[in-house]
């Protein structure tokens, strides 16, 4: 079968370990269902992949992708929950999809039948593969952990990424305001069109917040714990400008402020997400699709920055 994997390391360009080419084909086993990938969409983790940041030499190569909607041998429509272990049934630690067993992106993928979620009907295959890792986790974000309900103010910091996007899109649907930050004064505009009530300058002064979410990390940390009102919930999904400098731990405790910290998110949250956007008819935004015959442009526009929402890529 045809899929994209990382067939090197290469930390300063990742592109440059890329292949797209034959793989072996998944093979049938117990408790693990064979999927036809329909969509499979992109994320920063395949890059840091490509980069080696969570693989060792000896399991290339490795299929790149966790996310992934598509069909079974008995018809089935499905979305990929591409967590694995850690859950009832699944001897094994956790991991994702891409990071022990192979990825979505390729013509096929192998998963625990247990992480296979019925797709709904309403929703196309590409918009569906969207779902299992950015919606996924701006939606344990928001709702899970943060624990949001209508009428609280929310900041987002990072406009533009699908985490961030997701994270306004949902927002503003569940009768949130949301407040988001960016250096971009073209992400600020979109994101208003998406829903946010107010779109301001990374770093400026915002009214206090009930909850932050917070995936940037050293860049954004002090501004997040400055904007949340006391007693309030910052919710922390990652860091990608790096760990903070100073933890702020002064104002932290002085100030009752709460830090929770969430990975992705579970089979349940998947299947509610689901839910929600098939009564709602709210839809991820799909930046562009490619054929997996062109991963590395697909990949390459992600690692531009380029987009704004979800890059996806159809077998």
């Amino acid at each position: 079968m045809i899929a994209a994997y990382a067939a090197r390391f290469s930390p300063d360009d990742p592109l440059a370990a890329l292949e797209v080419g034959e793989q072996p084909a998944p093979q049938a086993r117990d408790g693990w269902t064979v999927v036809d990938v329909r969509a499979a969409a992109l994320n920063h983790h395949d890059l840091w992949s490509l980069r080696g940041v969570g693989l060792r030499a000896d399991q290339l190569p490795m299929i790149l992708g966790t996310d992934a909607a598509g069909v079974t041998s008995d018809g089935r429509e499905v979305v990929v929950h591409g967590v694995v272990g850690g859950v009832p049934g699944q001897d094994e630690p956790r991991s994702l999809l891409s990071e022990k067993h192979p990825g979505t992106l390729a013509e096929q993928v192998a998963v625990p039948t247990w992480n296979l979620v019925d797709k709904p009907a309403a929703l196309s295959f590409v918009e569906a593969a969207c779902l299992p890792t950015a919606w996924l986790t701006a939606y344990r974000m928001l709702f899970t952990t943060g624990r949001a309900t209508p009428g609280q103010r929310v900041l987002v910091q990072g406009a533009g990424g699908g985490l961030a996007t997701a994270a306004v899109v949902l927002g503003a649907a569940a009768g949130l305001d949301v407040v988001v930050t960016s250096r971009s004064a073209e992400r600020r505009e979109r994101a208003l069109a998406l829903g946010a009530t107010a779109a301001v300058e990374t770093g400026a002064r915002v009214p206090r917040v009930d909850l932050v979410l917070e995936s940037v990390g050293r860049a954004t940390w002090s501004h997040s714990v400055r904007s949340v009102r006391p007693g309030g919930t910052i919710v922390v999904a990652g860091a990608t400008s790096g760990d903070a400098e100073a933890a702020e731990l002064q104002r932290i405790f002085f100030q009752e402020i709460a830090v929770l910290g969430t990975t992705m998110g579970s089979r349940d949250d998947l299947r509610h997400l689901l839910a929600f956007l098939a009564r709602t008819g709210v839809r991820p935004l799909v930046d562009s699709t490619f054929p997996l015959t062109r991963a590395a442009d697909a990949l390459g526009r992600l690692a531009a920055g380029d987009q704004f929402g979800k890059i996806v890529l159809e077998p």
